[in-house]
C-alpha cells in the first residue's frame, strides 16, 4: 500500500499525529508512507523511521496556485492509494483530494470540520477523549485497532551531543527541570512570576535547578524575566532548533508548561510533564500516557476561535501551589490530574 498522511500544523498537532504513522508502519512494514506538512513543524518529521516520503509546504501554500499545482504533481507521482486526513479541515482535505488517492479517510462528526466531510470519502466518528486516540481511530478502515502508542521521535547522536554541550555551558550537571513560558495563544499563557516561584521552590525543596527554554525574541524576554525572578534557581536555556530542543527535553527530569508544542515534544521523548490547561480541555490535549500531571481549574466552552481569544482568567486560576503540587507528585513518583 501507498499511504499519505496529511497533518499540516501545528507543532503539537504534528506530534499527536506521529503515533498514527508508527501504527501504520508497524502493521504494514512494507507500506510506502508519505506525509505532507507545513514548514514550521517539518523538522520533527525529518528522518522519522516510519516516513518514506516527506513533502514540506509553506504556511500559506493554498493561496499560491503554482504551489498548489506543484504539490498536486509531486503527490500524484507517488501514486498514493490511500490518504488519511488527521486534521479534519478544508485545507487538509484538499491535500488528500489533490493527491489522487481513491480512498480518502477522514473524520466524521464534530471532528470533521469545514468542507472536509465532502472531500473525504471514508468518514470515521471517534468517541475517544484524547486527540491521539481520535487519530488512531482513523486507522480502523485499514484494519488497525487499539495500537500501542509510539511517537518515533528520537534525537540523533549529533543533536544529543549538542544538548549535552549546551548543558555544560550553563553549568547544569544534575537532574534539572525545564520551564517553558511560551504558548501560541495568549489565553494559554501562565504568569511569569509564578514560573519563577516554581523554579525557586523546586530548587529549595528538591535541589532541582530549572532551565528556561524559549523561541524568538518575545519568549527570550519572558525567559530573562523568569530567570531574574528565580533568584539563582533558574538559568536561560540555549537557542535551539526543534530537534535540538527535543534532545534537551529528553535529558530533563521534568517539564513544566502550558498546552503548546514543547510540552508535546517532551511527552514524545518520554519526559514527565506538568501541563497547565486553560482554554482547551486537558482530556483532549493533555500530555499523553502515564507519568504526567495535568492541571485545569476552569473550563472554557466555545469554538477554537473563541477559546483562542478568551481572557487569561482560566490560566490565572491555576495557582503556584497547584503547579508545585503537580511537580512534587512527579518528583515523588506519583502522577495524575490536579
Amino acid at each position: 500500500m501507498r499511504i499519505l498522511i496529511v497533518k499540516l500544523s501545528a507543532i503539537g498537532d504534528v506530534i499527536h499525529g506521529m503515533p498514527a504513522a508508527c501504527a501504520i508502519k508497524k502493521k504494514y512494514p512494507d507500506a510506502y508512507l508519505g506525509w505532507v506538512v507545513e514548514k514550521t513543524a517539518s523538522p520533527l518529521l525529518q528522518n522519522h523511521p516510519a516516513i518514506d516520503w516527506l513533502k514540506v509546504v509553506p504556511r500559506k501554500w493554498l493561496k499560491s496556485f503554482s504551489t498548489v499545482m506543484e504539490l498536486r504533481r509531486e503527490m500524484r507521482e507517488q501514486n498514493f492509494d490511500i490518504a488519511v486526513d488527521l486534521q479534519g479541515l478544508s485545507k487538509s482535505a484538499i491535500v488528500s483530494w489533490l493527491s489522487g488517492a481513491k480512498r480518502r479517510i477522514g473524520f466524521g462528526g464534530a471532528e470533521g470540520r469545514e468542507i472536509s466531510t465532502w472531500l473525504n470519502n471514508e468518514l470515521v466518528r471517534s468517541e475517544k477523549a484524547h486527540v491521539i486516540d481520535k487519530n488512531l481511530d482513523l486507522l480502523a478502515p485499514l484494519g488497525i485497532t487499539e495500537p500501542a502508542v509510539e511517537f518515533g521521535l528520537e534525537p540523533d547522536g549529533e543533536e544529543s551531543a549538542k544538548a549535552e554541550a549546551s548543558l555544560r555551558d550553563i553549568n547544569i550537571n544534575v537532574p534539572f527541570a525545564v520551564v517553558n513560558p511560551g504558548a501560541g495563544w495568549p489565553s494559554k499563557r501562565w504568569p511569569l512570576a509564578r514560573y519563577a516561584e516554581i523554579a525557586r521552590r523546586m530548587h529549595k525543596d528538591f535541589k532541582i535547578p530549572s532551565v528556561v527554554v524559549w523561541a524568538g525574541e518575545e519568549e527570550k524576554a519572558w525567559a530573562l524575566e523568569i530567570v531574574a525572578g528565580a533568584e539563582g534557581a533558574a538559568v536561560m536555556g540555549p537557542p535551539t532548533t526543534l530537534r535540538e530542543l527535543a534532545a534537551l527535553l529528553k535529558k530533563a527530569a521534568i517539564f513544566v508548561g502550558s498546552d503548546t508544542g514543547p510540552l508535546h515534544i517532551a511527552t514524545a521523548v518520554g519526559t514527565p510533564c506538568v501541563g497547565l490547561y486553560g482554554p482547551m480541555p486537558w482530556e483532549r490535549n493533555g500530555p499523553y500516557g502515564d507519568g504526567h500531571v495535568a492541571i485545569q481549574k476552569m473550563r472554557i466552552d466555545g469554538t477554537s476561535r473563541e477559546r483562542r481569544n478568551a481572557t487569561k482568567e482560566s490560566m490565572d486560576a491555576i495557582s503556584a501551589d497547584d503547579v508545585f503540587e503537580g511537580c512534587a507528585k512527579i518528583v515523588k513518583g506519583k502522577n495524575g490530574e490536579c
